[in-house]
């Protein structure tokens, strides 16, 4: 399994890349930082998902791609699975999708991961760092937000810094090792196919 990130200190100097972490640290605000979960469904719904996954993770996409999609169709656009994604850092790239994915808010979230599993070669595919921030915030164009708001979304230290310390917290409270990993109403499971995880739900519908 690849290595997580450290909070703190490292957390911020990914953040800014080639920045100065020290002086970012100080300019950082000192009331806490709340880092939200998004949903998608109905919350009064009998099944409840929560899935932790990766921007950078090849098997996190798959899900998507195979799974997640008829996962909505068919059960959280009809009211019966309340989803829940949990966002997992292995990497600075993944850590700077994030944090772009979250500044487009509740309306915008979701559209914006779709996009990022769904084109994850190409925009992570670089080894130069400028190359994939350049290819998040075409992204980021691509749903409605400006330069100026994705650069102060991106080299929000702060914000990268209680984003791992709540990662690290969630994983370590869920015992999550790897992703994609998956809570039916609070069991957990590993990647599955549709098939698996559909007559999973259709056993807690049935209870």
């Amino acid at each position: 399994m690849t290595k997580l990130l450290a909070s703190g200190f490292l957390a911020l100097t990914l953040a800014l890349g080639l920045g100065d972490a020290a002086s970012a640290q100080e300019a950082a605000p000192e009331t806490p930082v709340e880092i939200k979960d998004f949903t998608l469904g109905s919350p009064d719904a009998p099944v409840k998902i929560t899935e932790y996954a990766s921007f950078t993770c090849s098997h996190c996409a798959n899900f998507h791609a195979t799974t997640f999609k008829p996962l909505k169709a068919d059960y959280i656009d009809t009211g019966k699975v309340e989803f829940t994604l949990r966002e997992v850092y292995f990497d600075r790239y993944g850590l700077w999708a994030a944090m772009m994915a979250r500044c487009g808010g509740d309306m915008r979230y979701f559209g914006i991961t779709d996009i990022l599993f769904e084109t994850q070669q190409e925009w992570a595919g670089s080894d130069d760092p400028n190359v994939v921030v350049e290819n998040l915030k075409k992204i980021g164009r691509t749903a409605g937000m400006d330069d100026a708001t994705l650069d102060a979304c991106i080299k929000d230290g702060a914000k990268a810094e209680a984003m791992v310390a709540r990662f690290e917290e969630n994983m370590k409270a869920d015992g999550v090792e790897g992703t994609p990993t998956l809570f039916i109403n609070g069991t957990k499971h590993s990647n599955m196919d549709y098939a698996a995880l559909k007559a999973l739900i259709q056993a807690e519908l049935a209870k």
